[in-house]
């Protein structure tokens, strides 16, 4: 092991010698004497000696220490004491000190009595304090002859040093006056949902103060108020904050006429609100439908609609034509077209899906879904659409584009832009047909407007 040139003891003086110096030059200096070994003689010394500080005091306060020794000492090596004021004092320094080698505290500190800001006075008013600022004097308000106090009538000065409440104003007892303007009722230009509406401002009169201020709580005159009730508030204060109020109501009344219902196989778009007096509804028709009747109609003053309703009937198609696109230019972007082929009218897949097509006749309108039939071969070959026939030029040409055989049962679905968007070689249920349709075909627009008209064909 190695030792070193100089002895323990002589260590220990080296330490203490280092630490008269540290304390003399102001540097403060935390328990170190467990940092090095020290003979059992010394530890002795220091530890047995009670009075190793002088034993703290703290004027208008209180001491609690903890000895290494135990028991009531105060004094010795290593005591920690922790420092607290009374009520109505701070404590300035070291919350908690404790004995040093050096025969010093580890700080000092003093208790000092804590008082309140001064209170400023009030306008027509004065207080009287139970122990001036200082902690827990209560200062009482009281204003002079006609004025009425508000809102605190005493302030108590608290531990930390500040007022409780706020300060207290005195105001004379008389509110002001105000008279606002009638309340009246105005009609909603045409094609518009609101009215500008306009008025004198009240006036406001008070028996202590010329000048008052009055607020508008609401919209300003000649701006545009809405439909329905719009209630307006003026508010009046005077000096001392005395209060007034008014109000009146301007109600705006629109004119509306019945709603319009869409007609079957198209749909409305209106101006405005859509019924309110000027506004104007266009009709439009599904592809596939022919607008009769006017196009156009206005909600008048006396809440009626120019003209009749129009209505959307199927347009009619040319089934003479001499060539397959001749047929299929009439449909697109009209209509759709389910095309259903068989190789005679005695097939049983054709009778099934024929029975299940006329049930779900009503439904394929509302999806602007038009239904040609193919049947036989030549020279008995016959297409149709409902009572119309085709010529055999068309069959023939509508075959060859889609590729449809004579041989067996087949039914092809075409888009509104002539595409062919599914084949089915049995027969196929209207749920299942629907279910295709509105998942694939349909648009966002025209799946609303079939909510609207599904229960048309219950």
């Amino acid at each position: 092991m190695c030792r070193l040139g100089v002895s323990d003891m002589s260590l220990s003086r080296v330490v203490a010698a280092l630490v008269l110096f540290l304390t003399a030059s102001g540097t403060v200096v935390y328990d170190t004497y467990n940092d090095f070994a020290e003979d059992d003689y010394a530890l002795q010394l220091v530890y047995k000696d009670p009075y190793w500080c002088h034993p703290p005091s703290l004027t208008n306060g209180e001491v609690k220490c903890l000895s290494p020794r135990g028991g009531a000492s105060r004094g010795s090596l290593g005591t920690r004491c922790q420092m607290s004021c009374d009520r109505g004092y701070r404590l300035v320094g070291r919350s908690s000190i404790q004995c040093l080698s050096s025969r010093r505290w580890s700080g000092t500190s003093y208790c000092r009595r804590m008082r309140c800001p001064v209170l400023p006075l009030i306008p027509h008013g004065r207080y009287t304090c139970t122990q001036g600022f200082a902690v827990d004097s209560r200062c009482d308000f009281t204003c002079a002859p006609g004025f009425r106090i508000e809102q605190e009538h005493s302030r108590t000065c608290r531990h930390g040093g500040s007022w409780s409440g706020a300060q207290p104003v005195c105001s004379d007892m008389d509110p002001p006056k105000i008279k606002c303007p009638p309340s009246r009722l105005k009609v909603a230009e045409p094609g518009k949902l609101t009215a500008t509406v306009t008025w004198d401002p009240p006036t406001a009169s008070d028996t202590a103060d010329k000048s008052l201020d009055v607020i508008l709580v609401g919209q300003e005159p000649g701006t545009d108020f809405k439909e329905g009730a719009n209630i307006i508030r003026y508010k009046v204060y005077d000096q001392s904050r005395n209060r007034a109020a008014c109000k009146f109501i301007i109600r705006v009344e629109v004119r509306r006429c019945p709603e319009l219902s869409a007609p079957m196989h198209g749909y409305l778009t209106c101006s405005s609100d859509g019924n309110n007096y000027g506004a104007a509804c266009e009709y439009h028709c599904d592809g596939g439908y022919e607008l009769r009747g006017v196009s156009r109609r206005v909600c008048q003053f006396n809440r009626n609609w120019e003209g009749s309703p129009a209505e959307c009937v199927q347009m009619g198609i040319k089934a003479d034509v001499k060539t397959a696109s001749a047929l299929l230019d009439q449909f697109y972007e009209k209509r759709r077209l389910l095309i259903v082929s068989a190789p005679n009218i005695s097939d049983p897949d054709y009778q099934l899906q024929n029975i299940m097509t006329q049930k779900a006749d009503c439904g394929l309108d509302l999806r602007h879904v038009t239904v040609i039939e193919l049947l036989g071969s030549p020279p008995r070959e016959t297409g149709r659409i409902k009572e119309s026939l085709l010529n055999s030029e068309v069959i023939e040409g509508l075959r060859q584009a889609f590729r449809i055989s004579r041989s067996y049962f087949s039914m092809l679905l075409l888009d509104e832009l002539g595409l062919d968007r599914e084949r089915f070689i049995a027969p196929v249920s209207s749920d299942e047909l629907f279910s295709y349709i509105d998942g694939f075909l349909l648009d966002e627009e025209e799946r609303e407007r079939l909510e609207l008209h599904r229960d048309f064909c219950d």
